[in-house]
């Protein structure tokens, strides 16, 4: 029995050996790939599945209503003016139309691999958006008559996974040239600005929100790392690490 512990702790130690160097090597000079790996998908999915987990158990975060509550509290004729102005441009309709735009913009200037990375990015989020309504079937917030009412399931927010989608795949098709930062900012404020509105005009949970952002931010990370280039290089190190357990 002793023998057979000493010689799993070996074989746990040489695997775990083989593993990191073969991580290490693929990763090395690819500090991109890693904080997408760690910050654009295991933690946004993280998130996404704590709170949907909050939702399907207890119906949703303690502090929903009283957000919402704060948020209308603070209504006046300019805000509403503003919340109406971000909530269409994250429409269905703007949305369509400059995703088609972007699209053509890419396939025009023979981009293919990144006009499919966009349209998958886009229309992937809404496809998951709208899975997820149907999975969860969340009502939407009656806490007052909103100026701009919804009929669909609450959760998630559609309007924040398109705009978060669409700034997140920008971020990713521009992000090694000088454009990287202008667009990481003006996206990130659209997609905030997208958002917020759905909750000052109470169609949406503070959760339908939040969970919508980093649903999007996550899918759009998971696309960029299946269509990156270092795609292959980690495909190449775990077929190394998996002929090595096999000789063992």
């Amino acid at each position: 029995m002793i023998q057979l512990l000493k010689a799993l702790y070996r074989f746990a130690k040489e695997l775990l050996k083989v593993l990191y160097q073969g991580l290490r090597r693929t990763l090395r000079g690819h500090g991109h790939l890693v904080g997408v790996l760690l910050l654009g998908i295991a933690v946004p999915w993280l998130i996404f599945v704590n709170v949907a987990e909050d939702i399907w158990e207890s119906g949703g975060f303690i502090g929903d209503q009283p957000i919402l509550e704060w948020l209308h509290a603070r209504q006046s004729p300019g805000l509403d003016q503003l919340a109406l102005a971000f909530t269409n441009a994250g429409g269905p309709t703007v949305m369509t139309l400059v995703g088609v735009g972007i699209s053509g913009l890419l396939l025009w200037r023979r981009q293919r691999s990144a006009a499919w990375f966009f349209v998958l990015s886009v229309g992937g989020a809404m496809g998951l958006n709208l899975a997820a309504k149907l999975l969860f079937g969340r009502p939407r917030p009656a806490l007052w008559e909103s100026i701009a009412p919804e009929k669909f399931y609450s959760f998630p927010s559609g309007h924040a996974m398109g705009s978060a989608a669409l700034a997140a795949a920008l971020a990713f098709l521009v992000w090694r040239t000088r454009w990287r930062w202008p667009v990481v900012v003006l996206g990130t404020l659209f997609a905030l600005g997208v958002g917020l509105s759905r909750n000052y005009l109470g169609v949406h949970f503070p959760s339908d929100v939040l969970a919508g952002w980093f649903c999007s931010v996550g899918w759009v990370a998971s696309l960029h790392v299946f269509f990156s280039p270092d795609l292959a290089q980690l495909r190449d190190w775990w077929g190394q690490a998996r002929r090595q357990i096999a000789r063992w």
